[in-house]
């Protein structure tokens, strides 16, 4: 790649997380201008035009990327679809909270050609951290039925999605779980979407007030593959919450999924596998054809203490937190 064509290209951070000892950041190295949204609207062709955008990538691949953390500087080069990720250990101590990360598009001579920022969450030490799933779990996305989750996705945007009754109150209850606002417990968004929605998904859990938190996300898609955005193998998912246990290896998760795809499955054998790791389950009963399928799935758990709930109301997981005191 000759320097001038790095001037077309954009350096995409995703939120990081960890602590002094592993920490971790994302991102891409993409051609073009980053796509934003500055303006929100019920208009649906504007709508359909700014999904379509989000998937008219080109990574690119074979980059060298320079990270800056403080005194640090750390190199690596993205993959074929343009993937980066950096992995370091800080020579420092790192207080809890958000700090700012830089990465830089480095020439040949080492020159900095472009420059990205982001940023990088290490959470307090508290009782317990939180992984969550996305689709159908916070977000109503129909994630079973095709055709109803396209038409959402195409025609809503951020602040028109709607999340569940009463989710943004029962995160808000667990973030503050056995702790104080100055010090909120943990959040970890992990979802079969790509990378692409990265920025409306952020928006959706501002605007909506939902706890802040660390997204993990699926492999990056062309705009040839929209229509099969969401879809991805299970052991993907896997992956990245065992990352996130491979993390944080004195914290406690609680585990919230839904029924539609392959949560109760992924979460069973991450905690048959870490059971230490795992204080609870929770899965939305989004999908009636599957609640028995989910119960017998829950009931195979080797450690009866962890706790389970399957819901269909959010109201009936607040319930069940308060009464295992996971809420006080």
């Amino acid at each position: 790649m000759i320097k001038e064509s790095y001037q077309q290209a954009h350096v995409k951070i995703y939120h990081g997380y960890g602590h002094k000892n592993n920490l971790v950041i994302y991102g891409h190295v993409l051609e073009g201008k980053p796509v934003s949204q500055s303006k929100f609207t019920d208009n649906v062709f504007t709508n359909i035009i700014h999904l379509i955008r989000l998937f008219f990538v080109n990574p690119i691949p074979n980059v060298r990327v320079q990270l800056i953390w403080e005194n640090q500087q750390i190199f690596t080069t993205t993959e074929s679809d343009g993937f980066f990720k950096f992995e370091w250990q800080s020579f420092n101590s790192v207080p809890a909270g958000w700090h700012p990360i830089i990465v830089h598009i480095v020439d040949n001579e080492g020159l900095i050609v472009k420059t990205g920022e982001g940023k990088l969450f290490v959470p307090h030490a508290t009782q317990y951290g939180f992984i969550s799933d996305i689709d159908d779990t916070v977000l109503v996305s129909h994630s079973a039925t095709t055709g109803k989750k396209l038409r959402v996705l195409f025609t809503k945007n951020p602040r028109s999605r709607k999340t569940f009754s009463d989710v943004v109150k029962f995160y808000n209850l667990l973030a503050l779980s056995h702790t104080n606002p100055e010090t909120l417990n943990p959040f970890f968004y992990v979802s079969s979407s790509e990378w692409n929605l990265y920025d409306d998904l952020n928006e959706f859990f501002k605007f909506n007030e939902l706890p802040k938190g660390a997204f993990l996300l699926n492999q990056i898609k062309k705009w040839y593959q929209l229509f099969k955005t969401g879809s991805t193998k299970h052991q993907g998912k896997l992956i990245r919450v065992k990352r996130i246990f491979d993390a944080f290896p004195k914290q406690q998760f609680v585990l919230l999924g839904d029924n539609s795809q392959k949560d109760p499955e992924i979460y069973v054998a991450l905690a048959n596998k870490y059971p230490n790791k795992v204080v609870a389950i929770y899965i939305r009963n989004i999908s009636p054809e599957k609640e028995g399928f989910a119960t017998n799935i829950l009931a195979t758990l080797e450690d009866k203490t962890i706790e389970t709930c399957l819901f269909k109301h959010t109201d009936e997981a607040i319930l069940h937190a308060k009464s295992i005191r996971l809420i006080v």
